[in-house]
This record gives structure tokens, sequence and C-alpha cells, in this order.
């Protein structure tokens, strides 16, 4: 293994994995095109594990930029005191995750072998390409309901929980573009909406990469020094490169819907089916 190449190729997916988190335009479809031309030498259940837990830079990210929101304590009075409305942010998130939750725990590798294929990816890219196409249109000229995740029931945290559980089923249906659109169909702002999801992947892309690198220790694989820069190159890069993207994204549906991403999914779903059938 040349250890500079496969650095280099971490760099890559690390860039590809720190836009494509957060723009709902599907990680894993993404992954799985530059996977065809990218290839790590590595072995296959170090390259599972390294796809998804690389996502723990992404996350980072959302934390660095929102600590504000998302630490629970406060300091008054020289003493430390909880932040009510920050908690009961936390308790929704966690109800919003139970769904994803409870079918990746039971059925994570029966849903892998079944749905992880560029087939699903490239119909699903389409499908939900068309749904933002529908969505946006059906919600031009609409009022917003809710502008404060604190103004979110535990019905509507549900509510997007299952938009969720469709993206923890379907690989290329895009975590954060699922809960996005089950947002604004429930009367949510983009802005929230866009918000409420990055908060919402912290629990579920941490619980996530901590049950792939479970199952990749408990497996008894040895990790090389190697695979272990390898990770953490393209952990480091995700990070950075989702800094940037969250911000873009959060000035971007200030003044944009999400149609823009709605076409890209169609043309690339295009693309995937075109590719894998040529390559045949």
């Amino acid at each position: 293994m040349n250890l500079i190449i496969e650095i280099l190729k971490a760099i890559v997916l690390g860039v590809v994995e720190g836009i494509t988190e957060w723009l709902p335009i599907s990680s894993t479809g993404h992954m799985i095109l530059v996977d065809e031309f990218l290839h790590l030498n590595v072995t296959p259940q170090f390259k599972e594990m390294f796809l998804v837990v690389i996502q723990l830079g992404a996350i980072l990210a959302v934390v660095v930029l929102y600590w504000h929101k998302l630490w629970p304590f406060g300091i008054e009075n020289k003493r430390i005191v909880p932040k009510k409305d920050i908690w009961q942010m936390w308790f929704k998130v966690l109800v919003s995750c139970v769904p994803a939750a409870v079918v990746g725990v039971l059925f994570d590798d029966k849903l892998n072998a079944l749905f992880y294929n560029w087939q699903t990816v490239a119909i699903m890219l389409i499908l939900f390409g068309i749904f933002f196409l529908v969505v946006e249109t059906w919600n031009k000229g609409k009022t917003a309901k809710i502008h404060s995740i604190g103004e979110l029931t535990y019905t509507s945290a549900l509510i997007i929980g299952a938009f969720q559980l469709i993206a923890a089923v379907f690989p290329g249906t895009s975590r954060s573009g699922a809960t996005i659109l089950g947002a604004i169909l429930i009367g949510v702002s983009r802005t929230v909406a866009a918000e409420y999801t990055f908060f919402l992947a912290v629990p579920v892309m941490f619980g996530a990469s901590l049950l792939k690198a479970a199952k990749y220790i408990l497996a008894g694989i040895a990790m090389t020094g190697g695979e272990a820069l390898i990770l953490l190159v393209g952990t480091v890069v995700a990070f950075i490169v989702s800094v940037f993207v969250i911000k873009f994204l959060m000035g971007y549906i200030k003044k944009h819907d999400f149609k823009a991403f709605g076409w890209y999914r169609i043309v690339l779903g295009a693309a995937v089916i075109l590719y894998f059938v040529l390559a045949r």
C-alpha cells in the first residue's frame, strides 16, 4: 500500500463527505460513485467502517458552530445551571431518533445487504429529487407555522424522525434531505428545518459511527498504523469542509428554495444509472 496515495484518496473522500453530508444530495450516493473511480487500497471491512466513521468529523463541525445552542448548561451566579430550552430541544431530538435507532440496531446488516447498491441509490436520488420539486412548488407562497425549534412539538419531532427513517433504510435518500422535507411539510421554516437537521445529526451520526466501529473492533480486526492515519485524515478533512458547507447552506436557504438540489439529484440519479448500465 502506497500510504501517500491512500492519504490523498482519504482527503478526496473527506471533501466529498463534508460537502454531501449537509447538502440534501445524498452522501451515500456520491460515496458509491467516488468509490468506483477511487478505490481505497484497504480491506473491505476497514473501508466499510471508514466511510461511516469519517462522519464524526462532520458532526464535530456542527458541535463547534452551534455549541451555544447545543450545550445544555450555563453559569449563573457562579453556579452551573441547566438551560431548560436546550434540554427540551434534546428531548425532541431523541424522539426524532427513535425510529431510525430501533431499525438500525435491529436490521443494520440486513438493510445494507438488501439496499446498499447502485440501483437503490439511483432510484432514491431521482424520487427524492422529484419530491423536492413537488414539495417546494406546493409550499411556494405559504407562510411557515414554526419559526423556532422551541415551537416544535413532540409529535412534529416524531414525524421528522419518520422521514429520517426513510433515509436510514434507503441509501441515496439523503438524511438531511429527508428530514428537511419532512419538516417543511409540517410547516417548519427552511432555516429551522436545516438547523434541526444539523442537531439531529449529532446523536444519529455519532451512534452510527459508534455502532460501525464497535462491530469492526468486536470482529477482532486489527487496524494498521497506516489505516489509522487514513481514518484520521479523512475525518479531519470532513470536519474542515463541513464548517464551510454548513455556513454556505444557512446563507443559501435565506434567499433560495431547494429546487436546485432537486434537479441536481435527478441528474445525478440518471448519471448513476447510465454509468452502471454502460459499465456492464
